[in-house]
C-alpha cells in the first residue's frame, strides 16, 4: 500500500479569472534576439475589456 499524500489548495493556482494586465502585460519588457513572436486571433467577446 502506498503512503498518503495530503494535497493542500493553497499551493500552486487558484480558480479564477484575474486581469490580463495585472498577470501578463509588461509594457516595459525589451525584446531579445531569442525571442520567439507568437501571433493570436482574438474575437471580441460581450462584456469584456478590450485589454
Amino acid at each position: 500500500m502506498s503512503p498518503q499524500t495530503e494535497t493542500k489548495a493553497s499551493v500552486g493556482f487558484k480558480a479564477g479569472v484575474k486581469e490580463y494586465k495585472l498577470t501578463y502585460y509588461t509594457p516595459e519588457y525589451e525584446t531579445k534576439d531569442t525571442d520567439i513572436l507568437a501571433a493570436f486571433r482574438v474575437t471580441p467577446q460581450p462584456g469584456v475589456p478590450p485589454e
